[in-house]
């Protein structure tokens, strides 16, 4: 690594309670010792319960906020979360390619913890045609790599695997399948690259606050990709991280629905 502390760009939308979004990842980036920048694809209006409402800005204006922040910040990873619509997602595909950062980590955002549309179903054409090959890693979790394929959700290992490797046949150089949707007493990913296969193995943690997990997942592999000498080592820690989280998430009282993980359990 060059620098000593990396600087790490979400670019997502906000979460009005603070577990999800831009708030978890920057939380995450803190925790995990890499300063943290921003560039908001939309509002939410949302708590523990729900969302309420979402206001999404000028695909314009997404751009602005990326000139900006690439225009004088050296940026080592990117994370991208909820992109709202197919306008702003082809927005941030072009500054990607403008820009060209080293590691871009792509979290298919499309249905919140309480079932809220997150993703315009005309934009996850646009998610899988412009983003997914420019990302170094994509980190789907079972129902969002199922919708990018067209195919029915993966019920077991094997079909998690398969389903990795078609998504990486579509340009991403690799693909974390995230299995807390499996019906199993554990909660395993697969992380799938050129190299082969890894399976990231891990307790499933019973707790009710789950909000965030996925946000904060990306967001640490994002963290720790410039810190780590490879994708496989940076998703390991990135998993422990996120265990330990979930495993702390009781002692926050936040909101009286699914709250958030601990991101300063190390901490606080």
């Amino acid at each position: 690594m060059t620098h000593a502390i990396p600087n790490v760009l979400t670019i997502a939308g906000s979460d009005s309670g603070g577990g999800a979004g831009i708030q978890a990842d920057l939380k995450a980036f803190s925790a995990l010792g890499a300063y943290g920048a921003s560039v908001i694809t939309a509002l939410t209006a949302q708590n523990t319960r729900g969302v309420t409402a979402i206001h999404a800005p000028d695909a314009a204006f997404v751009t602005a906020q990326l000139d900006a922040v690439f225009d004088d910040i050296r940026i080592d990873a990117v994370k991208i979360g909820m992109l709202a619509n197919a306008a702003i997602a082809h927005a941030v595909a072009d500054a990607l390619k403008r820009y060209g950062p080293r590691f871009v980590v792509l979290d298919t955002v499309m249905i919140s913890k309480s079932n809220h549309a997150l993703l315009a179903p005309e934009a996850v054409d646009a998610v899988r045609d412009a983003l997914v090959p420019l990302a170094d890693v994509l980190t789907p979790n079972l129902p969002e790599a199922a919708a990018l394929l067209g195919e029915a959700v993966a019920a077991d290992e094997a079909a998690m695997i398969r389903q990795g490797e078609a998504l990486r046949a579509l340009g991403a150089k690799a693909v974390m399948m995230k299995g807390g949707h499996l019906a199993s007493t554990d909660s395993p990913d697969w992380l799938i690259e050129a190299s082969g296969t890894l399976r990231l193995g891990g307790p499933r943690v019973p707790v009710k606050n789950t909000h965030g997990t996925g946000c904060t997942l990306s967001s640490a592999i994002a963290a720790l990709l410039p810190q780590r000498s490879d994708v496989a080592s940076a998703a390991a820690d990135a998993k422990a991280y996120l265990t330990a989280a979930l495993e702390h998430s009781d002692r926050l009282d936040v909101g009286s629905g699914v709250g958030p993980v601990h991101h300063f359990h190390r901490w606080w």
